[in-house]
């Protein structure tokens, strides 16, 4: 029997990729390279949104 899987709100901005490694270009002692971690800004490096509230407007 299938299971229904949850909805999550995916992030519109990163598509649930959330923190992405980029390279410097420069290398540490060891040889390895030196990477940024940067995470999303709209959702702070989670991948998920909050449903936004409702809002009403007028009388």
């Amino acid at each position: 029997m299938p299971q229904h899987a949850r909805n999550t709100r995916v992030c519109r901005d990163c598509d649930g990729f959330a923190t992405a490694a980029v390279t410097t270009g420069a290398r540490h002692a060891d040889g390895t390279r030196a990477t940024l971690r940067i995470a999303c800004p709209t959702c702070k490096g989670t991948g998920h949104t909050i449903p936004a509230g409702v809002v009403r407007v007028g009388r």
